[in-house]
């Protein structure tokens, strides 16, 4: 099962997959987490050797840092996507097993409560 950590590690990834130099507040604005949290989540990431930091502050024309995919965060990328759909798609069908099983407890309870409704007026009419 995936915590919140993964799934903040997996949008992180996944953003850097697709933009490697981006801020880190716009990396966190995107997550939708504070910059602090963002940071945290990113020193586990390059401690874990998921991604490796470029400095390029020193040429005007690039931000201060690109943030890049290893290999092993490739793999890593890849693995945690996969269990984030496995267990996106159990939600799924148990949301969508509740829904039926909801829908047709509306239909019963509107069958009987017509039904009732049906068998009073019919008994006062007598």
């Amino acid at each position: 099962m995936s915590s919140p950590a993964d799934e903040l590690d997996i949008a992180i990834l996944r953003q850097l997959a697709d933009t490697q130099q981006a801020s880190q507040r716009d990396l966190a604005r995107r997550a939708g987490v504070s910059l602090g949290s963002l940071n945290y989540a990113l020193r586990a990431l390059i401690d874990k050797g998921w991604v490796k930091v470029g400095n390029f502050g020193r040429n005007p024309n690039k931000l201060g840092y690109a943030y890049l995919l290893t290999p092993h965060g490739l793999d890593a990328k890849a693995r945690l996507t996969r269990a984030f759909l496995a267990r996106k798609l159990r939600e799924y069908d148990n949301l969508h097993l509740e829904i039926q099983r909801l829908q047709a407890e509306i239909e019963t309870e509107a069958e009987a409560a017509t039904g009732q409704g049906s068998a009073s007026h019919g008994g006062s009419a007598e």
